[in-house]
């Protein structure tokens, strides 16, 4: 017989393309993934794994293993599902993926009021790129996954997954405070085609909604520098390097030498809840939406 535990392992490196990774996903040390992995290599008398380079790639008959170990893995779900949903409580694990800002600024306080209300259920947070979540929840790696998108980019949701409405995130433009924009209540797009931007990377939402929109108003934008944390990104304001557009949810307290400003439109991103339609009635999935919901007014309302 097959061990469930190791194939979830296997399955884990397959999805996340390393060890390291799949033992973060998995809340293990790369230690047990391996030692799982190994042991499944004696059971099936087959190798799995092979050195590339300063890691590792699966075997071809790892990956038609791991793709069985899928299909087991949502039979095993199902099951789960209907006896949690008979018992009509949140309990067992929830694995949860979430973009960067919103573990910082959202998931303490979810996650601390489904902890004081479930004691029975086990959620475990792990950050991720809201376009990596969506797919990893239709793969079944995670549970739940807390995601956003722009009014230029909607999120894309592959069949088999749904997605509700957690709330909307205003963005502001930060300026140095010796800026002239500095004392204006708020500016319009046209009147920043001179200036030095600071952004995430090219492919992320934020740096792609932020180049077609300003290119729509008729000029390329000049982008100085590049950070994926907003709290760099605010730095580097704070230091007159730039100016930056940087959405509430997760930003902290600005410092003194930086301003905020409305822009006008005021720009948003929207914060989706998703999971597999298969885990639908499960109470777990169910309440975490609920409390999802029933917090973001007052994150919103303190951002």
């Amino acid at each position: 017989m097959l061990d469930l535990g190791r194939l979830r392992a296997l399955h884990a490196v397959a999805v996340h393309g390393t060890v390291g990774a799949a033992a973060t996903a998995l809340g293990y040390t790369p230690s047990a993934v391996s030692q799982q992995i190994a042991k499944l290599e004696r059971e099936t008398r087959t190798t799995l794994l092979e050195r590339a380079g300063r890691g590792v790639r699966l075997t071809d008959d790892a990956r038609q293993l791991a793709d069985t170990a899928e299909r087991l893995l949502a039979l095993v779900e199902e099951a789960e599902v209907r006896l949690e949903e008979r018992r009509g409580l949140p309990a067992g694990r929830l694995r949860i993926g979430c973009f960067p800002s919103a573990a910082r600024g959202l998931m303490p306080r979810v996650l601390a009021d489904l902890a004081r209300r479930h004691p029975a259920l086990d959620a475990r947070l792990t950050e991720v790129d809201p376009h990596l979540s969506v797919d990893l929840v239709g793969r079944g790696v995670l549970d739940l996954a807390v995601a956003h998108d722009w009014d230029i980019a909607s999120l894309p949701v592959p069949p088999g997954v749904e997605q509700e409405v957690v709330g909307d995130d205003p963005c502001d433009i930060l300026v140095p405070r010796e800026h002239p924009l500095a004392g204006r209540d708020g500016v319009r797009r046209e009147e920043l085609s001179q200036e030095r931007w600071i952004t995430q990377p090219p492919g992320t939402v934020c740096h792609d909604w932020l180049i077609r929109t300003l290119r729509a108003t008729g000029y390329e934008p000049l982008i100085a520098h590049q950070a994926e944390e907003n709290h760099t990104q605010v730095a580097l304001v704070a230091a007159g390097l730039g100016i930056a557009l940087v959405p509430r949810l997760g930003r902290g307290v600005l410092p003194p030498e930086v301003v905020a400003l409305r822009l006008d439109p005021i720009p948003m991103r929207r914060l989706w809840a998703l999971w597999r339609t298969g885990a639908a009635r499960r109470p777990a999935i169910t309440e975490t939406v609920r409390t999802l919901q029933e917090v973001w007014p007052e994150i919103a309302a303190t951002g």
